[in-house]
């Protein structure tokens, strides 16, 4: 897929001219947004011990049982970024 491997190249080459500590918060998280999304593309990818797989396994097995629970991530976003001003 020429797709994918052109995005993995725009990560690359950016990620060698990035001054992360240059970022203002809200960038910073933009960015954190950014290769967690990168990431997710390929979830597979990620390797995974046997700890964190059972522990993944378990908290499915919750949601399938409970149903979603917790705070919307735009929520968190909202409370992080009120912290900070």
């Amino acid at each position: 897929m020429a797709f994918e491997n052109e995005t993995e190249e725009r990560y690359n080459s950016k990620m060698a001219f990035i001054d992360i500590a240059s970022l203002s918060f809200d960038d910073r998280l933009r960015l954190l947004d950014e290769l967690w999304e990168s990431l997710s593309t390929k979830p597979e990818a990620v390797p995974l011990t046997n700890a964190q797989r059972e522990e993944l396994d378990r908290r499915l097995d919750d949601l399938d049982r409970e149903g979603p629970v917790g705070i919307p991530w735009e929520e968190v976003l909202g409370r992080i970024r009120e912290r900070n001003r």
